[in-house]
């Protein structure tokens, strides 16, 4: 059985594979590897979401990074940018941290589920393109948890598809934000800004 991206230590054999991307106007050069989420190229969701967020200051968390296709390209792009990039699959971290420094991008690699490591810590923004094979629980919970790591006047930023269920998102982060915003759909994917934690979502 194939693995799940969503998972501490993948099983399945290692198979680094480079390759060249362009994007937010930056030449940049990653390593994915099997067990990682979109082995070899940049997803079309990543892609969207990257063009479609406004620039960055303060600091930034890349929830559920990956082989860290949104941090590295948000510290290139955000020059002073603050970037910590967390997730669960210890192997996409290590390529994580191997792909900051082939691009001279200076970004915090960190080993958490969730927000499980990042306990008393707080970010400008929170960007992620969930782990949608981990369920609805999984990732529910990692925009919870994001109202409460919020620095205020910060904001949550999500790319998912709509047959994926990008409208029933849409109405559960309504009940934990007080402003909800499409910023994009584009090729069936949603870009959404949430912002603005109500207080019952601020004690998750």
């Amino acid at each position: 059985m194939n693995d799940q991206y969503y998972t501490r230590d993948p099983g399945s054999a290692s198979a680094p594979q480079s390759f060249s991307v362009r994007v937010c106007g930056l030449d940049l050069r990653f390593t994915s590897d099997a067990g990682v989420f979109s082995k070899g190229e940049l997803d079309r969701g990543t892609r969207v979401l990257l063009e479609t967020l406004p620039p960055l200051t303060g600091s930034v968390l890349d929830l559920g990074c990956g082989w860290g296709a949104v941090g590295v390209t948000l510290a290139r792009a955000n020059p002073g940018l603050r970037v910590t990039m967390a997730d669960v699959n210890r192997r996409a971290l290590d390529l994580a941290a191997a792909n900051a420094r082939a691009n001279n991008a200076g970004c915090e690699v960190l080993e958490s589920d969730g927000f499980g490591a990042l306990a008393g810590r707080v970010f400008d923004t929170v960007v992620t393109n969930p782990p949608i094979r981990a369920g609805k629980q999984v990732i529910y919970r990692m925009f919870a948890d994001a109202a409460a790591h919020l620095a205020p006047g910060g904001a949550l930023y999500i790319v998912i598809r709509k047959q994926q269920g990008a409208e029933s998102a849409v109405r559960y982060l309504s009940s934990l934000y007080q402003t909800v915003e499409k910023l994009e759909k584009s090729g069936g994917f949603w870009v959404l800004r949430a912002s603005e934690p109500k207080e019952a979502s601020a004690d998750v």
